[in-house]
């Protein structure tokens, strides 16, 4: 049915209502804000409001719903209510709010029909405050503002059990997903140092990430050596957490993903319930996290990704940017919005982020820019050394508080650990006050990870490793010989090992140590009884009791055993703050969050320091001047970015958020020579800073070096792609390249001899620009990455 003149008169009059209550948005952001319906990409540059944008949408959904697009009057309107509005938008009185909001609601969503999807719980908490103020704590907590893992959790605490699992079960941190590996490891008697746990932990994460499960992994890894056993450590680490009623991080989301395809009722479910599905840091998604939000938007195809494919820096942890890149291709009809104002930085700062990521070709493209007009020029200072870097960087801060600035004002960011050294060397010498984010110290402890055990177990007695952990912590004449027979039992009679402990005193096999054992199942039975009954902190306070834990740390009295005290006296403080916050606490609810915190979600301290950090870590911070340290290729863009595109693109979107991270002044720093790994080294400056225009560096080399440089990058440029860094490799590494003409062939699994590393085998092998480079696991010496051409100088296979 085609308009009426009243509707399209009502229509015209509502929207200008609806555009007064986001006046004070830019026109990029209120489109944004406006597309309600169908697939929606918002292309967010740095600083350009995103968050504010989610916020708003939000609200304009539950507000407003159709509203601002619909052709027709709000149903049941009348002439008299469109006079209402139209003097409304003339004089918006406070007074006439409601009923003005009233009539430009339009099929609004409801608040639990909405779910918005953030990576951190930082993220989420700040989405979950903003719409408190927003639309009232009533709505806002009933929108499904989570990270992805605690969406995922509360879809399995529904229904896993149709995966074959207990609501009850535990959640794996990387430690103690290392322990299983390594006791698998040692079970299939695999030599440690070639199936190291770590890298074995990561290509079972890739699978996961892919959602490839064990059998496909088996089926596509049986012809390699290597790849078949991480097979067979896959399927017996499936069946060990299966047992355990156990997931690790990335079984959280391949688990949801799971239940979801293979049960069309629960898919369904959620599919109507969530009307409106929206995603923060879309770049940042992997495979299994882009099929999770396509089955949760399958039902009305209101899917909104918020990201940015030049921030995209964390392939490493399993992200694809080919989900932003191709989010057109994967969702028909869909619209892209790009925000390019950015509200942080200088022009000068933003004119060089632009210039320096227009070198990237895989790309959607965008001008970040602003209404900040000029700006001071970047400063880009060569030193000679590490040390003279380092105390360019302390003078120029003691200069900065000298004039009026906080020490908070300052950040140092490095690609590498390791580069914070000598910085914090100078700034020692100087008295300038620093602190480093090192994210979840606290939470590692081993006082409070037997904590953590403790409770684990009382939620979920079938989790073996944690059982194994405190069974004699502190110490009951438990035994290791005690716990290998009664895990021995388990298997016999198809129990797990807590059954076993909580009776045993009817297995004789234990011997001796069954009394000790039948007392801690005791223990913990009480416990797990208490559960039903006692507050969460009152649990807490009997376990401390019980366990003898906290009586076994005040009899040693030493100023080790008084600091591990204090930790889980603190650890307590998280208990009741939970127990403050949470709607309906539980232990449950408390081990989720806190199994789910990450580095991101720290306090921010309040103390007045220079803050130091790894450029991925700053990611979404700003601060008023930032120095980027060790600009130097090798360093920064890594030596291994020349071993594809992808990578030297990958370490250019590090570099652009680097930059954007300055809000009025940044510094580029990097020395001649640096001592590093017990080495001196001569070094050519970072090939980024040949891609910021000139005319925004304020720099110390002079144009003959600049030239000199521009030369040797150019050079560099028509190089093969599979020649390491030479600022960063030794003369005789470099012969050995150049004197051998063909590549010998290699393949993964093979056994190798070399003279300086000894024996190893070839687990990886990617052929680069007529050579391959080699990663090969020396069982004396680790692993090593090595180009073929070089290593056959030295290396034979056996």
């Amino acid at each position: 049915m085609k308009p009426t003149k009243f509707d399209i008169k009502f229509a015209s009059v509502r929207k200008a209502v609806i555009e007064q209550v986001f006046s004070r948005m830019n026109d990029r952001q209120r489109e944004a804000v406006f597309q309600t319906e169908g697939p929606l990409l918002v292309l967010a540059g740095a600083g350009s409001g995103k968050t504010t944008v989610l916020i708003h949408r939000i609200i304009n959904i539950l507000r407003f719903g159709h509203g601002y697009d619909s052709p027709y009057a709000t149903p049941g309107a009348t002439m008299e209510d469109l006079a209402f509005l139209a003097d409304y938008t003339a004089d918006p009185k406070p007074e006439n709010q409601a009923r003005a909001m009233e009539l430009c609601a339009v099929s609004p969503a409801k608040p639990w029909e909405v779910v918005a999807i953030t990576f951190t719980n930082k993220a989420a908490r700040e989405l979950q405050d903003r719409l408190t103020r927003a639309v009232g704590e009533a709505d806002a907590s009933a929108i499904w503002a989570y990270t992805f893992h605690t969406c995922c959790l509360r879809i399995l605490r529904r229904d896993i059990e149709r995966l074959g699992y207990n609501r009850t079960f535990t959640i794996y941190d990387e430690d103690d997903k290392k322990r299983v590996i390594t006791d698998l490891i040692r079970r299939l008697k695999l030599d440690e140092k070639i199936f190291d746990a770590r890298k074995v932990m990561g290509e079972i994460s890739r699978a996961k990430d892919n959602l490839i499960t064990p059998r496909t992994f088996a089926l596509e890894q049986r012809s390699e050596f290597y790849m078949g056993r991480i097979a067979d450590l896959y399927t017996l680490y499936e069946k060990e957490m299966r047992e355990n009623n156990a997931l690790d991080f990335d079984d959280i989301i391949m688990k949801t993903v799971q239940l979801l395809q293979d049960n069309p009722d629960i898919l369904e479910h959620y599919q109507r319930k969530f009307r409106y599905v929206l995603v923060d840091e879309y770049q940042d998604t992997n495979h299994a996290q882009y099929v999770l939000t396509s089955l949760l938007a399958g039902g009305y195809q209101n899917i909104c990704v918020v990201g940015d494919d030049d921030q995209s820096i964390y392939k490493f942890r399993g992200a694809t940017i080919t989900n932003i890149l191709e989010f057109e291709k994967q969702f028909k009809n869909a619209r892209t919005i790009r925000l390019e104002q950015n509200y942080r930085s200088t022009n000068t700062i933003l004119d060089a982020a632009n210039g320096l990521i227009r070198n990237n070709v895989n790309r959607k493209g965008k001008e970040l820019w602003t209404k900040q007009e000029g700006g001071s020029k970047i400063k880009l200072h060569r030193s000679d050394t590490q040390e003279s870097e380092a105390q360019y960087i302390a003078a120029r801060i003691l200069e900065g508080v000298a004039k009026g600035c906080k020490w908070s004002d300052f950040a140092i960011l490095y690609r590498n650990n390791v580069l914070s050294n000598a910085v914090e060397s100078a700034f020692r010498r100087n008295s300038i006050p620093y602190r480093i984010y090192k994210g979840r110290d606290f939470f590692s402890r081993a006082e409070i990870r037997d904590m953590f055990a403790y409770l684990w177990v009382i939620e979920n007695p079938s989790d073996t490793l944690r059982l194994k952990r405190i069974i004699n912590v502190p110490a009951r004449k438990i035994g290791a010989r005690s716990v290998e027979i009664a895990e021995e039992l388990a298997a016999q009679h198809n129990t797990m090992l807590y059954d076993i402990v909580s009776h045993a005193d009817a297995y004789s096999e234990l011997g001796r140590g069954a009394a000790a054992m039948k007392r801690f199942g005791d223990m913990m039975q009480e416990l797990r009884d208490m559960q039903q009954t006692a507050s969460l902190s009152e649990l807490y306070d009997a376990m401390l009791d019980l366990s003898g834990y906290q009586e076994a740390l005040e009899n040693k009295n030493d100023m080790e055993s008084r600091s591990r005290l204090e930790n889980i006296m603190e650890l307590k403080s998280n208990i009741v703050e939970y127990e403050n916050k949470a709607e309906d606490p539980s232990l449950a609810g408390f081990l989720e969050e806190m199994a789910l915190y990450t580095d991101a979600d720290q306090d921010e301290e309040e103390d007045d320091t220079v803050l130091m950090m790894t450029m991925h870590s700053a990611k979404g911070l700003e601060f008023p001047t930032v120095f980027l340290c060790g600009m130097e290729d090798g360093l920064f863009p890594s030596f291994r970015a020349d071993e594809s595109d992808e990578d030297l693109e990958e370490e250019r979107r590090l570099c652009y958020v680097a930059i954007t991270r300055a809000k009025q002044q940044l510094y580029l720093t990097c020395a001649e020579r640096r001592l590093m790994y017990g080495q001196t080294r001569y070094a050519r400056p970072s090939r980024f800073l040949q891609e910021i225009p000139a005319e925004l560096l304020d720099s110390n080399l002079t144009e003959r070096a600049r030239q000199a440089e521009a030369e040797q990058a150019q050079k560099k440029a028509y190089r093969p792609r599979s020649t390491v860094n030479q600022s960063y490799r030794s003369a005789s590494a470099l012969q050995s390249s150049m004197t051998t003409s063909s590549v010998p062939t290699f393949a993964c699994g093979d056994r190798v001899m070399h003279k300086a590393f000894g024996e190893g085998m070839i687990t990886s092998v990617k052929p680069m620009g007529g050579d391959q480079l080699l990663e090969i696991a020396f069982t004396a010496k680790g692993t090593k990455r090595l180009m073929a051409k070089s290593a056959s100088q030295f290396m034979h296979k056996i």
